[in-house]
């Protein structure tokens, strides 16, 4: 998910516990528990600083995304709560335990992925079903916002409240997801999924042989073929990937890629981000390079 569903999760998870007992230095730990513990695998961003070899798209939502490593976040924050607030107390383990669990585990649903079972495997785990901006998400948060200042209802109930409505948004984007990727299954040998930003609307992408496929669909609408790709699978990428190292990143990270040989370049890019004629995940060197 993007940093702004990232903060708002935080902030739900704040507003979500009842705070009427606690003291102000409490709530403080409590604020920067919910919100850091809610943003802290995204640190990985920082290796952009040292990466010399083109492996930030495997870094990225790497390790640090791993649902291992929830616990060592979870530890760290009950860490600095104790040397910046004085506060030793494992409740607010368990909220950053559950802050950063929400992240990691939030982030598998959208087509970007994560390495959730980083380090025993460096497979991309990714459902497709939520988009990386669910608007859906910033809706209901927006709708508890409204409805704790008009004062009728406890915050905290309402904040819950929204939460039990995000989880079922979830549940109900990813059946649907689901039910669309087994229709299509028989029909590629590859396929992934990636959720529009239009709920219960998705981008099947389908690929048999050296064609690729990019439908839109729904389950309560028409399908709507948008791209047929194709790909030159028989081209020899060891020149690419010996000039350009992020294009062998991005090929070992995407599910399959799409390979562009022409007379101008010579390079791949991943098909679940292809938007108006260009992939925005392309890698590719220039033929007149020697």
């Amino acid at each position: 998910m993007d940093t702004i569903t990232h903060t708002l999760f935080g902030l739900g998870i704040y507003k979500a516990i009842n705070k009427e007992n606690m003291s102000k230095r409490e709530k403080q730990t409590l604020l920067f528990t919910a919100i850091g513990a809610s943003q802290i695998p995204d640190i990985d961003v920082i290796s952009q600083l040292w990466d010399t070899s083109g492996q930030y798209q495997m870094w990225h939502r790497g390790i640090t995304h791993s649902l291992f490593l929830v616990p060592v976040w979870a530890l760290l924050f009950f860490i600095l709560n104790f040397f910046i607030f004085r506060l030793k107390s494992w409740r607010f383990f368990w909220i950053a335990l559950l802050a950063v669990f929400i992240h990691d585990t939030s982030d598998v649903f959208n087509a970007w992925g994560t390495g959730y079972l980083e380090p025993f495997s460096n497979a991309r785990l990714t459902f497709g079903t939520i988009p990386i901006i669910d608007f859906v998400i910033w809706f209901i948060f927006l709708l508890a916002f409204i409805l704790s200042k008009k004062g009728s209802y406890k915050e905290s109930s309402i904040y819950r409240i929204s939460w039990i409505m995000i989880a079922l948004h979830i549940i109900i984007q990813s059946i649907q997801g689901y039910a669309l990727y087994k229709q299509y299954e028989p029909r590629y040998e590859q396929l992934a999924l990636s959720a529009s930003f239009l709920p219960w609307n998705y981008s099947v992408i389908g690929k048999d042989e050296n064609t690729v496929d990019i439908i839109q669909d729904s389950l309560l609408t028409q399908k709507h073929l948008m791209y047929k790709l194709q790909s030159s699978d028989n081209s020899n990428l060891k020149k690419l990937f010996k000039q350009n190292p992020k294009a062998q990143t991005l090929y070992k990270w995407s599910p399959f890629v799409v390979v562009v040989d022409n007379e101008e370049r010579l390079g791949i890019y991943d098909p679940r981000f292809y938007r108006k004629g260009q992939s925005f995940l392309f890698e590719f060197i220039e033929k007149t390079q020697k």
